[in-house]
């Protein structure tokens, strides 16, 4: 296996609010996290930062995580506990009232792929050339498609487009989704995680080009959907995790 994550401020925004890593465990394990900041006084990197820096330290202190149960149950705890302690930054410096984050983590072991959301940052897939989203986004114009008050197409355009329902700090209980993927069938080629600064400028079809160039390693498909991203205006933060489990990709 190979991985490569990466982070850009984009075209616009003057900081960075987004934190990203991959972690692997004694038990080749991997744990692959996003998060996508928010609020005032830069309080929406702090916010990321808390989220991926719990985890990162949660997930070192074990030698493996255990069953897929122990999985789902390991991700939600966690996710309570940073909430909380959003929260309690919160309280601690009133500055920073109203800032949260996204955070989108994917769990792989040999026996099962476990991802984890509460936002709109996004978790795909990637198998014989195509990626499937995996994660639903938390946002209001969501949740009008799902109604049936707007389209898909509407809601790519619409001015609410990245109002969140859901964001670790934005309330005393944070709500995970829990996605579990069956990779017993000749399994997957890879897993992105990315914040929206990715998917509101490109295409799934134009990842997917990218990702099927085999003439690049993978920290150039990283650095290229980054580089398109920015191209097409940038107007947001940009992170990519992806962990590629192709064949000739051993590590």
């Amino acid at each position: 296996m190979k991985s490569f994550y990466l982070t850009d401020s984009g075209k616009i925004r003057d900081h960075n609010e987004d934190s990203v890593t991959i972690l692997k465990n004694a038990n080749n394990e991997y744990l692959m996290i996003v998060a996508d900041g928010m609020g005032g006084h830069r309080a929406g990197e702090v916010a990321s930062s808390i989220s991926v820096t719990h985890l990162g330290k949660k997930f070192s202190e074990v030698n493996s995580i255990g069953t897929k149960l122990d999985a789902i149950n390991w991700m939600k705890e966690n996710i309570s506990e940073i909430n909380q302690e959003i929260l309690d930054h919160t309280k601690e410096y009133p500055d920073s009232i109203g800032m949260g984050t996204t955070t989108v983590m994917a769990l792989l072991t040999d026996s099962y792929l476990i991802f984890g959301n509460i936002g709109d940052s996004s978790g795909f897939v990637f198998k014989n050339g195509k990626l499937t989203k995996v994660t639903h986004d938390h946002t209001l114009v969501n949740l009008l498609v799902a109604a049936g008050d707007l389209t898909e197409e509407e809601a790519k355009y619409h001015p609410k487009r990245n109002v969140l329902m859901k964001a670790l700090g934005s309330g005393e209980k944070a709500d995970l989704d829990i996605f579990d993927v069956d990779i017993s069938n000749n399994g997957i080629d890879g897993i992105l995680l990315c914040s929206d600064g990715l998917t509101s400028m490109l295409t799934k079809e134009q990842i997917e080009k990218v990702l099927n160039d085999d003439e690049l390693e993978i920290e150039e498909k990283v650095i290229k959907l980054i580089r398109k991203s920015n191209a097409r205006g940038g107007t947001d933060n940009i992170s990519v995790a992806y962990l590629s489990l192709e064949s000739g990709d051993e590590e």
